[in-house]
């Protein structure tokens, strides 16, 4: 039974252009290459034909994992996202109590995941400790580093 995953209308959009680009483009690259190795004689000795079978395999593990998330996804649109709690799509602004520090983060599911680009997980620590936390609330998390406490300051869209 697959998971279920939340994504974004945007996250979505781009697992189906991936799957897509992995059907249309690389299956073609694929089987040229299989094509090609087998011009070169004897498969049993034929390096060139087991990498592009392994190739191949990977490819098609990729392209069926793609449709399984692309089946599974529940889409969030962008006006269904609230502002009133954090949930996956909100863009919050925290403040770290021990640092003093401020960030802006938005939650979004694992598939679009980009923490360098301020984007995590419902299924980060942060992430999963932030939702359903109204303006106001304070949440702890635990990392290596011990407890951090965080006050979020503001949820938009």
């Amino acid at each position: 039974m697959a998971m279920q995953k939340t994504v974004s209308r945007a996250g979505y959009e781009k697992l189906q252009e991936e799957r897509e680009y992995l059907v249309t483009v690389r299956r073609k690259e694929v089987a040229q290459k299989l094509k090609e190795a087998r011009s070169f004689g004897d498969l049993s000795e034929n390096a060139e034909y087991d990498e592009a079978k392994n190739e191949q395999a990977i490819l098609e593990s990729k392209i069926n994992e793609l449709e399984l998330l692309i089946a599974n996804a529940i889409v969030v649109e962008d006006d269904e996202i609230s502002t009133d709690e954090i949930g996956v799509g909100s863009i919050i602004k925290i403040k770290d109590l021990e640092l003093n520090e401020i960030e802006n983060l938005q939650i979004v599911g694992t598939t679009e995941s980009d923490p360098k680009n301020g984007k995590i997980s419902d299924e980060s620590p942060i992430g999963k400790a932030a939702l359903r936390k109204k303006v106001g609330d304070v949440f702890e998390v635990e990392a290596p580093a011990g407890i951090l406490k965080f006050e979020v300051l503001e949820i938009s869209r």
